[in-house]
């Protein structure tokens, strides 16, 4: 049986960091959301692609510039309902939930243009499945890799495997709402694995970095400190791993793109 994702709302983030942005400076944009791609801006694809998979209406993004709203609001209307940054996409993330106060509650971002539907219903599917209270979607190194072998990703070593996220999370539940909060602290550290994982505290940090340690057995130690549950779904796209942060990632975006249109 499938998901029923009429039931599922929506969060897309859409602001930006603080700081000069190289990629937007090339693209000569105020926002990664308002890049085009095939004449469509990022966001507007992403908010294509969640109607298109039969999330919940209206479709919540936080952050937008004012520009970018006036173009929503005319390309899509009362389906889409704007809502407020704040200082860092956990911070963002955690006031919109109390706005929206509805789960599930599944959050993307603007700079995902190669989501499909068919990669959300894959994700929402094995999230509820998994009756954790948050799921994060990741993707393996050997799948990115295999795909893409010069697609630039970070990538955590998470009990013997190398994954990369995916900017899906589903907020199956209010108790979702601890994880993002550890998420906000350690937001500074999201590039440094290691220094992620001292944030649990040594014997955790122990725990999860030994070698041995399984998989599954990270996600339990995770869940036991944060105070509810969180599971992987394991996506077996690359394409779900592949967001636009640099210059290179969007002309290997369109280059994936134009190769589909061919």
């Amino acid at each position: 049986m499938t998901a029923d994702l009429s039931a599922v709302s929506a969060l897309v983030l859409a602001g930006e960091r603080a700081g000069p942005s190289e990629l937007l400076l090339q693209e000569g944009v105020g926002s990664k959301a308002d890049i085009l791609i095939q004449d469509q801006p990022m966001l507007d694809r992403v908010l294509a692609t969640l109607s298109q998979a039969g999330l919940a209406t209206p479709c919540h993004v936080a952050g937008a510039r004012e520009q970018t709203q006036a173009r929503l609001h005319k390309d899509f209307g009362e389906g889409i309902v704007h809502l407020p940054a704040k200082d860092g996409p956990a911070a963002t993330v955690l006031g919109s939930v109390e706005t929206i106060d509805r789960f599930p509650l599944l959050v993307t971002t603007s700079d995902h243009p190669l989501l499909t539907p068919q990669m959300i219903q894959a994700f929402v599917q094995g999230s509820l499945e998994t009756g954790a209270d948050l799921t994060v979607g990741l993707a393996s190194r050997e799948t990115i890799e295999a795909a893409y072998p010069r697609a630039s990703r970070t990538y955590f070593p998470i009990g013997g495997l190398k994954v990369s996220g995916c900017n899906l999370f589903l907020l199956r539940s209010p108790e979702a709402v601890k994880a993002v909060s550890f998420w906000q602290a350690a937001e500074a550290d999201r590039k440094r694995p290691a220094k992620i994982a001292t944030r649990f505290g040594l014997l955790n940090a122990v725990r999860m970095l030994r070698p041995g340690v399984r998989f599954d057995q990270v996600f339990h130690v995770l869940s036991r400190r944060l105070g509810c549950t969180v599971r992987p779904v394991m996506m077996d796209r690359a394409e779900a791993a592949i967001d636009v942060d640099k210059p290179e990632d969007l002309a290997l975006v369109r280059e994936i793109m134009a190769r589909e249109m061919a």
